[in-house]
């Protein structure tokens, strides 16, 4: 099969399956006329491979208790190998959940109540949550953003957070969501020297690592050196291969010590990964997917660069943050003078729904953030209604 313009031209219908981004939304709003640009899965059938291997499972015709653990690690092990050129012992990895999950498990193992675990901000709002859930404290350190609307963490902030005793940990989101940006060896590098330096935890995101965009590279922090003894890495085929609903992901620490403690937290909690479905579904996600990947790959960047041409022509006021990776696109309304609420009232009353920059924190007050995993029809319709609003 061909996985060209064609195929993901096609998409896939999810209304009326209990989709979160389809159906959630009409529930919601009442209006089965709007387009969903928000929640982060895509409107792509999930490969061939993975149909074919639940379709194995299903045929069973009895889904008892499910065999996990080692294999699946290995499975895992090869493909950040063949993908990412990262060198992961299985016997480091946790079968869990999901990433958000994972976090907040992270958070406990690494940390204390009242304890102070920073974020660079505008981030993905499970972090925030998996602090305040747990009773930590919330230590912002804004990125900044430069000439061209590129966001960049701030070193020297980060180090005065950890020199002062503020921050007890460091998570971090590699590639950014919603800034959209895969660090690079040398910011990964800094980040990792710094908690190294003043011996302290670092809990690193990974979900996005598949959509970093040509020249660019993911930088897994598994792949530096110098690490800080209590590291963590979060990753999943959930986002990459749309199985989120399947729930599974991994936590990988070399840190013996850690994955007791966390599985100590799991077994407490009942929290069990693993179930028959999903595991199938990783596993040939894993193995059986490269060409898809690329083919969605190539698809999502001209899909970015619709969108970079589209609003510069039509929605001049509106900025668009350069896209290194993921598909997420983080907009830039606040030269449109619009109050946050209203900014986002008006794009639903023309129709679209988009998540609101607040999600991410203060600092995203004014901006919008864009799910471009879609056909290009969906996207082009959608930009469409947005600009009667905005434009």
């Amino acid at each position: 099969m061909a996985f060209d313009k064609a195929y993901f031209d096609a998409g896939v219908s999810r209304v009326g399956t209990d989709c979160a981004k389809w159906d959630g939304m009409f529930a919601e709003h009442g209006d089965r006329d709007m387009i969903p640009m928000w929640v982060a899965d895509m409107d792509f059938p999930s490969p061939p491979a993975v149909y074919e291997a639940l379709e194995s499972v299903l045929s069973r015709r009895t889904w008892g208790y499910t065999l996990s653990g080692r294999p699946d690690a290995e499975v895992l092990a090869a493909y950040w190998q063949r993908r990412h050129d990262v060198t992961i012992d299985p016997a480091h990895v946790i079968i869990s959940p999901c990433v958000v999950t994972g976090m907040k498990l992270a958070v406990r193992a690494t940390t204390k109540p009242g304890d102070g675990v920073l974020i660079t901000t505008p981030v993905y709002g499970p972090f925030y949550a998996s602090i305040k859930d747990n009773d930590r404290k919330t230590v912002e350190v804004p990125l900044v953003v430069d000439e061209n609307g590129r966001y960049n963490m701030d070193f020297a902030a980060m180090e005065a957070k950890m020199a002062d005793g503020s921050a007890k940990a460091v998570m971090l989101c590699s590639p950014h969501n919603p800034c959209g940006r895969a660090w690079t060896r040398e910011e990964m590098q800094k980040v990792v020297d710094l908690c190294r330096a003043y011996d302290i935890p670092l809990i690193v995101d990974e979900i996005h690592a598949d959509f970093v965009f040509a020249p660019g590279r993911h930088v897994s922090v598994l792949a530096l050196e110098n690490l800080p003894e209590k590291t963590i890495m979060f990753c999943a085929a959930s986002k990459t291969y749309n199985v989120a609903g399947l729930e599974q992901s991994a936590i990988i620490t070399a840190d013996d010590a850690l994955r007791t403690a966390i599985q100590k937290d799991m077994n407490a909690a009942g929290v069990k990964g693993g179930n028959c479905f999903a595991l199938a579904a990783t596993r040939a996600a894993y193995t059986g997917c490269d060409a898809w990947l690329d083919g969605l790959k190539a698809y999502l960047m001209d899909n970015r660069d619709f969108v970079y041409e589209y609003v510069k022509a039509n929605m001049p006021k509106i900025k668009v943050t350069p896209l290194d990776a993921t598909y997420l696109m983080w907009l830039d309304c606040s030269a449109l003078g619009m109050e946050q609420q209203a900014l986002v009232d008006a794009i639903l009353k023309a129709g679209v729904k988009v998540n609101d920059g607040l999600f991410f924190g203060e600092l995203g007050r004014g901006f919008i953030r864009l799910n471009i995993g879609c056909p290009k029809a969906q996207l082009e319709a959608a930009l469409e209604r947005i600009k009667t609003v905005l434009g």
